[in-house]
Protein backbone atom coordinates (compact mmCIF):
# COMPACT_ATOMS: atom_id res chain seq x y z
CA UNK A 1 0.00 0.00 0.00
CA UNK A 2 2.50 2.24 0.71
CA UNK A 3 3.65 2.30 -2.94
CA UNK A 4 0.37 3.55 -4.02
CA UNK A 5 0.50 6.94 -1.59
CA UNK A 6 3.63 8.49 -3.32
CA UNK A 7 2.22 8.58 -6.92
CA UNK A 8 -1.35 9.58 -5.61
CA UNK A 9 0.82 12.63 -4.19
CA UNK A 10 2.47 13.38 -6.62
CA UNK A 11 -0.33 13.55 -8.59
CA UNK A 12 -2.53 16.17 -6.62
CA UNK A 13 0.29 18.75 -6.12
CA UNK A 14 0.07 18.27 -10.09
CA UNK A 15 -3.58 19.26 -10.31
CA UNK A 16 -3.31 22.19 -7.58
CA UNK A 17 -0.24 23.72 -9.70
CA UNK A 18 -2.31 22.75 -13.16
CA UNK A 19 -5.41 24.70 -11.25
CA UNK A 20 -3.67 27.45 -9.83
CA UNK A 21 -1.93 28.51 -13.32
CA UNK A 22 -5.04 28.02 -14.74
CA UNK A 23 -7.00 30.44 -11.75
CA UNK A 24 -3.87 33.26 -12.25
CA UNK A 25 -3.35 32.82 -16.14
CA UNK A 26 -5.30 36.08 -17.05
CA UNK A 27 -3.71 38.07 -14.37
CA UNK A 28 0.46 37.19 -15.61
CA UNK A 29 2.11 39.70 -17.38
CA UNK A 30 0.88 40.76 -21.29
CA UNK A 31 4.60 40.46 -22.43
CA UNK A 32 5.26 36.86 -21.02
CA UNK A 33 3.98 35.60 -24.22
CA UNK A 34 5.32 38.37 -26.16
CA UNK A 35 9.16 37.66 -25.77
CA UNK A 36 11.48 38.35 -28.85
CA UNK A 37 12.41 35.03 -30.13
CA UNK A 38 8.49 33.90 -29.94
CA UNK A 39 7.48 32.70 -33.68
CA UNK A 40 4.63 34.21 -34.94
CA UNK A 41 3.75 33.61 -38.72
CA UNK A 42 0.13 35.02 -40.00
CA UNK A 43 -0.87 34.90 -43.64
CA UNK A 44 -4.74 34.76 -44.65
CA UNK A 45 -6.94 32.87 -42.43
CA UNK A 46 -3.93 31.10 -40.88
CA UNK A 47 -1.65 32.15 -37.65
CA UNK A 48 0.77 30.05 -36.25
CA UNK A 49 2.74 31.27 -32.92
CA UNK A 50 5.20 29.12 -31.11
CA UNK A 51 6.76 30.76 -27.93
CA UNK A 52 10.29 29.50 -28.25
CA UNK A 53 11.84 32.61 -26.05
CA UNK A 54 8.66 32.20 -23.49
CA UNK A 55 9.34 28.18 -23.25
CA UNK A 56 13.43 28.81 -23.06
CA UNK A 57 12.79 31.66 -19.93
CA UNK A 58 10.30 29.76 -18.50
CA UNK A 59 12.44 26.55 -18.81
CA UNK A 60 14.92 28.30 -17.29
CA UNK A 61 13.18 29.48 -13.85
CA UNK A 62 11.92 26.23 -13.74
CA UNK A 63 15.48 24.15 -13.50
CA UNK A 64 16.57 26.98 -11.01
CA UNK A 65 13.81 26.38 -8.78
CA UNK A 66 14.22 22.38 -9.05
CA UNK A 67 18.14 22.92 -8.84
CA UNK A 68 17.17 24.93 -5.47
CA UNK A 69 14.85 22.57 -3.52
CA UNK A 70 17.41 19.30 -4.64
CA UNK A 71 20.55 21.19 -2.93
Amino acid sequence: MNSFGKPLIIMGLFLVAAGLVIYFAPKFPTWLGRLPGDITFKRGNFSFYFPLATSLLLSAILSFIVWLFRK
